[in-house]
């Protein structure tokens, strides 16, 4: 399996190429020069498989020049009870007569970035190893994705972890997940501005092409296909474990199909249920489900993606989904255009140089073709649906999961599960779950004394160079 970009100006390459590369050289985002087929039967031989083993089936469809032997030990030492809460890993959790919560908050940082995170800092560290290469990851976070990297990096070998989180704009909890590492190879950088300004600044520090090259840097962010393509399995997971009940009296679930809800910020996890889909997992609907920052929703309803400028980007309660500029989102248009690299760059150049674009021709194509519709939650919808599924189910959800349950209820139909991916656990977000439930979010044993752990974390301005000298006085070479 070779990898090309979306903006066609790369050769094909291997995996471990681009997964230490990250930002593509040309700009543009890793694809798969093909993606994969998954047959019935195929589906069918893996029911019986751990969490580690299916991982293993299906990353060796996207990875070959890792062994088999090393792959699976990797997954092994990502997959397994010392990390994750329980054996299963994604147990699925029913929220009623058609709904089911995918439980993707079992790993260590209690968030969905923990299943991708922890193959890649597995993968990472076997690639640098056998290369004798270090690397300098550069990343930014809205939340999650930068305690699930740091506690998945922490003191991995040849690597440094460079962080970007948005100051002030993430619950005190995922800040002190963050800031209370004190490894010598993590460094939290709080920028005075929002998300998309954090990411701007890695989209221009990877795209300087000497500057990446001289101090190594990689990419944890969901531009990193890896974490793209880690996520793909708990899609397959969840539809094998939903049919597990029907399989099981000797029914024919070949065609059987479930759609998905995804809360969606920067568009990675749903792209993953994407890619499944055009392996051939029967998944019927992608929801896409937004906060009040409804760029996504607006272009699946529209056809028009206009994304917005930093200080129309709101601050809301489910903050780690308040961006307004979808890195994934390129991915997916490069399907949409039919994998044509030229329009999607002449595309791109649009966005740039008017703001939007206008792809509303293809509208009737993004459910027909690919399944895809969408909606938007607000912070009252949140507060409602939390305290719904906690009377109905007995389940207290985060305040992203809610948007995903509360968009899913539009999209539900006979005969078809829907499956919600849960986001983070609710201690999280203690204090929307406090609004909304009049109590407290439990936290976890190991987790009480969070708060009053030490912090290690520098408050810089918005500035490109500031963050790149940085960078240059304490990046492994």
């Amino acid at each position: 399996m070779k990898y090309i970009s979306t903006r066609g100006g790369m050769s094909p390459v291997s995996f471990s190429e681009i997964l230490l590369e990250g930002l593509a050289r040309d700009g543009g985002l890793a694809v798969p020069e093909s993606i994969p087929s998954v047959s019935a039967k195929q589906l069918e031989l893996w029911r019986s498989l751990s969490y580690a083993e299916l991982a293993t089936e299906i990353l060796s469809l996207y990875i070959d020049d890792i062994s088999r032997t090393d792959l699976e030990r990797i997954c092994k030492a990502a997959y397994n009870e010392s990390v994750f809460s329980g054996s299963e890993i994604v147990p699925l959790k029913p929220l009623g007569k058609s709904m089911t919560l995918v439980g993707l908050s079992e790993g260590p940082t209690l968030a969905f970035k923990d299943l991708a995170m922890q193959f890649l800092g597995q993968v990472f560290e076997f690639v640098l190893a056998r290369e004798g290469r270090k690397l300098n990851i550069l990343g930014a976070t809205s939340g999650d994705t930068g305690s699930a990297a740091e506690y998945a990096m922490r003191g991995k070998l040849g690597v440094s972890v460079f962080m970007l989180s948005p100051h002030g704009r993430m619950s005190a909890f995922q800040r002190a997940q963050m800031y209370s590492l004190m490894d010598e190879n993590i460094h939290n950088i709080s920028v005075k501005g929002v998300f998309d300004d954090c990411q701007d600044i890695v989209k221009a520090l990877a795209g300087d092409v000497s500057f990446k090259t001289s101090y190594h840097l990689g990419a944890v962010n969901s531009i990193n296909w890896a974490r793209i393509c880690a996520q793909i399995v708990y899609y397959f997971w969840a539809w094998l474990r939903s049919t597990d009940a029907a399989a099981g009296t000797g029914t024919d679930v070949s065609g059987y199909k479930v759609s998905f809800t995804v809360p969606s910020g920067n568009f990675g996890n749903i792209l993953s249920g994407h890619f499944a889909r055009q392996m051939g997992l029967p998944i019927h609907r992608l929801v896409l489900a937004t906060n009040e920052n409804n760029v996504l929703e607006e272009f699946f309803r529209t056809g028009v993606y206009r994304p917005r400028v930093s200080a129309e980007t709101l601050a809301t309660s489910s903050p780690s989904m308040d961006i307004s500029k979808a890195s994934n989102f390129e991915r997916f248009v490069f399907d949409l255009l039919g994998r044509d690299a030229k329009r999607l760059a002449a595309t791109w150049k649009k966005l740039e140089q008017e703001g939007a674009f206008d792809l509303s021709a293809e509208k009737l194509r993004f459910t027909e073709e690919f399944g895809f519709v969408g909606g938007s939650s607000t912070h009252a919808d949140r507060l409602e649906t939390i305290r719904q599924v906690q009377e109905q189910a007995g389940i207290l959800i985060d305040p992203h999961t809610a948007d995903g349950v509360k968009v899913a209820q539009a999209f539900v139909e006979d005969g078809i599960p829907m499956l919600v991916l849960e986001t983070a656990l609710p201690a999280k977000f203690g204090e929307t779950i406090l609004e909304a439930t009049g109590q407290q979010a439990p936290v976890p044993d190991h987790l009480k004394s969070l708060a009053d752990l030490p912090q290690k974390v520098v408050i810089m301005d918005n500035d490109v160079e500031s963050i790149r000298d940085y960078i240059k006085a304490r990046a492994l070479l």
